[in-house]
């Protein structure tokens, strides 16, 4: 499990293309490294790895055919940043939302206005059948990132999101384009509510004309 909170950004520091798989390595900070063994859980831009190696400061992961196509992990090129968080401990802080890293799909960046003083904000635009889980005010994890939701529209299939500078700093969004795709995790429990109020409402449908 993990929180949203990401703890740093780290560079990819090589790529190894196998048949159906990929192993990548991504440089870490003393600090993340700290009790890092190998077999752990690690969030990479959202997407829970488990760790492969670790080898001085590099820490490394394979990812699956099936993570590389539904998920921004498929576009990873060398020296590039990603978001990492080390999995939740029993007693740590939650700040953000609990997540459990298994990506939803992936969001395009539409658009980036930063017209407002302090503030950077960003509308993206999602996989049509994910918009029954969106609401305005409601919670998302974007590459890993805990962020709340406004001016959601659903005809469209967008909402935007308000970053801070400090989230700006802390993560890539400080990096990120136009035209970009991060990874979209929904909130879990939002998704159970949907999807037993769909249930609930179909059975009363077709009991009602049977």
């Amino acid at each position: 499990m993990f929180t949203g909170i990401v703890q740093a950004y780290v560079s990819v520091a090589a790529i190894i293309e196998k048949p159906g798989l990929i192993t990548f390595s991504l440089i870490f900070p003393d600090e993340l490294r700290v009790g890092l063994q190998t077999g752990a859980s690690v969030a990479v831009d959202g997407v829970c790895f488990t760790t492969l190696k670790v080898e001085h400061n590099q820490v490394s992961f394979d990812a699956m055919q099936e993570t590389l196509q539904r998920t921004t992990i498929g576009l990873l090129k060398t020296g590039q940043f990603v978001n990492v968080e080390r999995s939740f401990k029993i007693g740590d802080e939650v700040g953000g939302h609990l997540l459990s890293g298994h990506v939803h799909g992936m969001a395009e960046i539409t658009s980036i206005d930063t017209s407002i003083p302090n503030n950077q904000v960003v509308t993206f635009k999602i996989p049509h059948p994910l918009t029954k889980y969106i609401f305005t005010k409601g919670f998302v994890a974007l590459n890993g990132v805990s962020l709340t939701l406004v001016e959601v529209d659903k005809q469209n299939a967008t909402f935007r999101v308000y970053f801070i500078p400090e989230t700006l700093k802390r993560t890539t969004f400080g990096y990120k384009q136009v035209g970009d795709w991060v990874n979209i995790e929904i909130d879990s429990q939002t998704q159970a509510i949907v999807e037993t109020v769909e249930r609930i409402l179909a059975e009363k449908d077709l009991n009602s004309t049977a």
